[in-house]
């Protein structure tokens, strides 16, 4: 049964847009910076050098980065064998937070809060829970926010990242905490793209996989998305080519606009014209230049992200996406792909326009040892995969009890 996020429709006259009025005060990011409440995160060093290597991690799109900085949060308890280890990845807003309440240092709750804990579907009775924030993000772990070497935030100069890149930050990370195999790897969206690449290229080193609404590349139209909202953020004059960070305003309308434009792919249609129709926003008048109640939506999820993360971060991680294509270096999909030796469970959410089913049936037909696809009923698009806790719970309770 579908559960919708929390959101109070307002109901005073019409004034100006809630998204102005945040920008005001807002700060030129919604990073988490040094000296900011740490919340539940740990952090390590990873890629530091010594002997004969070099520090630094080498890209693959070419270039290095230096030392990073890995922000993650943990639930559980590792064994003595190290063997109930549970990586679980975040999407393009999300972070290392998949589990809690709002506090200092995490804003949002949770994001797979119900599905994480004692008795739930990944049981932290008996498994130790990792989340990382992802490279290139902005609440912990290295990005375009973070202080490069000359004491700088990066902001323009921060280097082309691919979701390989960030699985082998991932994996030096596991190996810092004496994870040398996880039990399973499980995420939704960009988090199944890393569940899937970490299969691939480490396919000694994981038994399960979990993937839910993910594919095997970027698609034409995902990219297309993904440009669009891109552009929005570019061309505001905020931007300043990425090096806002000493400004008294950072691209809050681009980022709130390119969120609003993900925002819409993520639902779906019959959704969207069930819980607003053309309805208006409270009483306001839309013609009389009131707002309709799906803009007001839209701009209630504009400024929550403007309050919680970084313009340049969400290029990043949304180039990184468009990069995102299994099969390249191993000459193809499906020889990529039967490098796979972990039991992998696929999800897709029947309602998703923007990582249809059709890609979740090429997994299946693709990966040696994959279940078949768990069709999770639900009319609330890409989105279900946060959203739907009970379906996506019980394919996850499946594949790790399995």
């Amino acid at each position: 049964m579908t559960s919708w996020p929390t959101w109070t429709p307002a109901s005073e006259p019409p004034r100006a847009p809630e998204l102005v009025v945040a920008m005001i005060d807002a700060p030129v990011t919604g990073a988490w910076r040094p000296g900011d409440p740490p919340g539940r995160r740990k952090f390590v060093s990873l890629f530091r050098g010594g002997g004969s290597r070099r520090p630094g991690l080498e890209l693959e799109a070419g270039g290095r980065l230096p030392e990073i900085t890995v922000a993650y949060e943990t639930w559980g308890v590792l064994d003595a064998r190290a063997s109930n280890a549970v990586l679980v990845l975040h999407a393009l807003s999300g972070d290392s937070h998949a589990s809690g309440p709002v506090g200092p240092g995490h804003p949002s709750p949770g994001w797979w809060s119900p599905l994480i804990g004692p008795g739930a579907p990944i049981d932290t009775d008996r498994y130790f829970v990792v989340c990382p924030n992802v490279l290139g993000g902005c609440q912990g772990t290295t990005g375009p926010s973070s202080w490069a070497e000359d004491g700088r935030p990066y902001g323009s100069r921060f280097p082309v990242v691919t979701v390989r890149d960030q699985v082998a930050v991932e994996r030096a990370l596991a190996l810092e905490l004496g994870i040398e195999a996880w039990y399973a790897v499980a995420g939704g969206s960009m988090g199944g793209m890393r569940a899937l690449q970490w299969a691939v290229d480490y396919p000694a080193n994981l038994e399960r996989a979990v993937v839910v609404a993910t594919g095997a590349a970027a698609s034409a139209e995902q990219i297309a998305l993904c440009w669009l909202q891109n552009q929005a953020i570019r061309v505001d004059p905020d931007f300043r080519e990425g090096d806002y960070y000493d400004a008294k305003r950072g691209p809050l309308a681009g980022l709130a606009i390119a969120r609003a434009i993900g925002h819409v792919s993520y639902r779906s249609e019959l959704e969207l014209q069930q819980r607003f129709g053309n309805s208006p926003q409270g009483d306001e008048a839309p013609l009389a230049g009131g707002r309709y109640a799906v803009e007001s939506y839209l701009e209630y999820h504009g400024e929550k992200l403007i309050g919680r993360f970084d313009a340049n971060s969400y290029l990043v991680l949304s180039e990184a996406m468009n990069h995102y294509d299994l099969g390249r270096g191993y000459g193809g999909a499906e020889t990529a792909l039967s490098r796979i030796r972990a039991r992998v469970t696929i999800a897709g959410i029947s309602s998703d326009r923007l990582y249809p089913l059709r890609l979740q049936r090429e997994l299946g037909q693709l990966i040696p040892d994959a279940s078949e696809v768990h069709v999770i009923e639900s009319i609330v698009g890409h989105d279900g995969f946060l959203v739907e806790h009970e379906a996506v719970g019980a394919a996850i309770r499946e594949a790790l009890s399995s």
